[in-house]
């Protein structure tokens, strides 16, 4: 413990005997925090504790989860919950907000810095409000903007009756080009069931029924012919980079905004992995994100964008969003700190490298691999050949202590419950320090457990699993746990 911490100079007072040098901080927090928490709510506490014990007895293979350092956690749970702040740094709709102004205020120059974006903006509650905030920013920007200054109006507020509806109607009748949702897209690209399926005319680009990769030369296309006023790039299961100048190009001819959702990959964008053509923030014109996943922040949102839509993006509260969550926007604050330094490129690359040796492994293992490996830090496996569905193939994983989800793969049979795949990722893994050797184990866990599972032959999601093989499997993934244990130092 540092001799000079609040912890250091508040035990002095209380237990001026005491070895400060033998108490560990971060332990002591957290068994003080649920402490509190258990006096009120015990079964609340419980549950908290409970999910510790849990992921420390499953390998964490979910592509979008990871274990946020405990400074970014801690920063959650304090006063700052407490305070409205609703509007951007300097402008707020209520006073004493002070103390959040320079939270955020922060916050966007570490995110501007990290990322080499004009402009940042750190409120969104998570990647859903950050997707909405920049479709409503270019909404905004590229439809309202020019028809106010047509209709001779300063503001909404002054437009007739007449005019308010010809808006309306235009805002609510824009296009948007983006990935399919069993190519890799997210159901924020213009799924149906999601708003953004509701807001927009929607086409979707998909990818080659052969490789299983991106044709830039059939989103050209599909571009030219359909004319978005937004296209879309970014995924949740696409195992492999994208080429941003080439969409910025494609975006340009057509008059459209190049937008891209990176939530999945903003960490190998932070650590430098993903570079030049591959780097979102260089050539897009607004960018969104989670803060989670590789990123390895807090659960929230960010956008990035160029000067033109900063304005219009600084409104998405109240535009879109709620008032501003000040405890997060400082765990944000936090873990964009711990993304500037120098090891979190190294961390990042570790990321990539380990997906890469899982993919081969798991290919040596007689496992198909959707496009035959990955660039990114996810890989998607084919569980038909096993005769399985992913629903059977993630529960059957699940029992044998691997927790990873099921996932559709392209122009997949068995649609987005039950679906055909399995994704991978090694995010939390490569935060745990495991690498090739480690991966090389899982690879051998996770094509054990599939080529001992049984499909029941009435359901597509009842299996049967040899008690023998789901024990094996256990063992050797706890076995890898005790070696790479998750938050060493905190005992509850």
């Amino acid at each position: 413990m540092r001799a000079d911490s609040t912890l250091a100079s508040y035990l002095r007072n209380v237990c001026p005997d005491a070895d400060l040098d033998a108490v560990d901080a971060e332990a002591l927090a957290f068994a003080a925090a649920l402490d509190t928490v258990g006096e009120v709510a015990p079964q609340i506490a419980a549950s908290i504790r409970n999910e510790l014990a849990d992921q420390r007895a499953n390998l964490k293979l979910i592509a979008s989860e990871n274990y946020a350092s405990p400074a970014v956690l801690l920063a959650m749970g304090n006063w700052l919950s407490d305070k409205y702040a609703e509007g951007s740094p300097g402008h707020r709709f209520y006073a004493g907000c002070d103390n959040v102004d320079a939270i955020e205020s922060h916050a966007v120059e570490l995110a501007k810095g990290l990322f080499g974006s004009d402009h940042a903006y750190v409120q969104p509650h998570s990647g859903i409000d950050a997707n909405l905030v920049a479709f409503w920013a270019i909404l905004t920007q590229r439809v309202e903007a020019p028809f106010l200054e047509r209709a001779g109006a300063k503001d909404l507020m002054s437009l007739t009756d007449e005019d308010w509806e010809r808006l309306r109607d235009d805002l609510g009748n824009q296009r948007l080009l983006g990935m399919a949702l069993d190519a890799g897209g997210h159901l924020t690209h213009g799924f149906r069931p999601n708003i953004s399926g509701k807001l927009f005319e929607i086409a979707r680009y998909t990818v080659d029924p052969e490789t299983g990769l991106l044709d830039y030369d059939q989103v050209r296309k599909q571009a030219t012919e359909f004319r978005p006023l937004v296209l879309l790039a970014g995924y949740s299961s696409y195992p492999r980079k994208i080429n941003f100048r080439v969409f910025r190009e494609i975006a340009d001819e057509v008059g459209a905004v190049l937008m891209v959702d990176m939530a999945h990959f903003a960490g190998l964008v932070a650590g430098k992995v993903f570079s030049g053509d591959f780097d979102p923030v260089a050539h897009a014109h607004v960018v969104t994100t989670t803060t989670h996943k590789t990123l390895r922040g807090p659960r929230g949102g960010m956008v990035l964008c160029t000067e033109e839509l900063a304005a219009t993006v600084d409104r998405g509260c109240p535009l879109v969003l709620g008032g501003p969550l000040g405890h997060v926007m400082a765990a944000k604050a936090v873990a964009l700190t711990e993304a500037s330094r120098p090891e979190f490129a190294d961390y990042a690359q570790r990321i990539v490298d380990n997906a890469a040796i899982l993919a081969e492994a798991l290919r040596q293992q007689g496992a198909k691999v959707v496009t035959g490996g990955t660039d990114n830090h996810l890989l998607l496996v084919d569980v038909r050949p096993y005769g399985l569905t992913g629903r059977q193939a993630e529960t059957a994983l699940r029992e044998a202590g691997i927790t990873l989800n099921r996932n559709v793969i392209p122009f997949d049979p068995n649609g987005a419950w039950y679906t055909s795949g399995l994704r991978l990722g090694t995010p939390a893994v490569t935060t745990l320090g495991m690498g090739a050797e480690e991966m090389r184990e899982v690879a051998a866990i996770v094509a054990g457990v599939l080529g001992a599972t049984e499909a029941d032959s009435d359901s597509k999601a009842r299996y049967r699993l040899p008690e023998a093989v789901r024990d094996q499997a256990l063992g050797r993934a706890r076995d890898l746990l005790d070696r790479h244990p998750l938050y060493p130092g905190i005992a509850l």
